[in-house]
């Protein structure tokens, strides 16, 4: 799986619920990359979308509310449940896109982490996991300095390390 996420310098992504900042470059690569695939949301993300869902994508809402709706997204209760329905798509086609909990519990299922990374800090609520201070992933792409009126981001690609291995089966347990 994928991981895709924009980030402040210190990995903030939200508060109140909403984007720190709207990159148009950032929303058309987030389009671009995930349009025909599969998003993993959380209740809140999937909230938090002007319409509910994305179009053109296959959305999955993870939950733990057994009685959440989801018009227009399949919504599942478990990892066990998540497993279950993506397991018929190839795993670089299914892409995690928060919030917090959810990268938190999936990250260790990631490949590959699409960044757009902020040089700025913002007032955040909510963070994603600080994939330089994680062992097991490394930077191997960053784009040339990026800017949208007064703000610098970078365009970033993390893949895990040889030698770590998503491994459901070990999560399943």
């Amino acid at each position: 799986m994928n991981l895709i996420v924009s980030a402040d310098i210190n990995w903030g992504i939200g508060s109140n619920q909403q984007l720190l900042v709207r990159i148009p470059d950032d929303m058309r690569f987030f389009r671009e990359t995930t349009i025909g695939k599969v998003v993993v949301m959380g209740r809140k993300t999937r909230e938090s979308l002007p319409n509910g869902i994305l179009e053109g994508r296959e959305n999955i809402v993870l939950t733990h509310d057994k009685n959440y709706k989801a018009g227009g997204a399949v919504v599942v209760h478990s990892l066990q449940e998540l497993h279950q329905r993506i397991m018929r798509y190839p795993a670089d086609e299914v892409f995690v896109m928060g919030g917090e909990s959810i990268y938190r519990q999936l990250l260790c299922l990631c490949d590959t982490a699409y960044v757009t990374k902020i040089d700025f800090a913002y007032s955040a609520d909510t963070y994603a996991p600080n994939l330089d201070e994680l062992p097991e992933w490394e930077l191997v792409a960053k784009s040339e300095e990026q800017t949208y009126f007064d703000i610098i981001y970078f365009f970033c690609k993390y893949k895990k390390k040889q030698g770590y291995k998503a491994d459901w089966e070990a999560i399943l347990k």
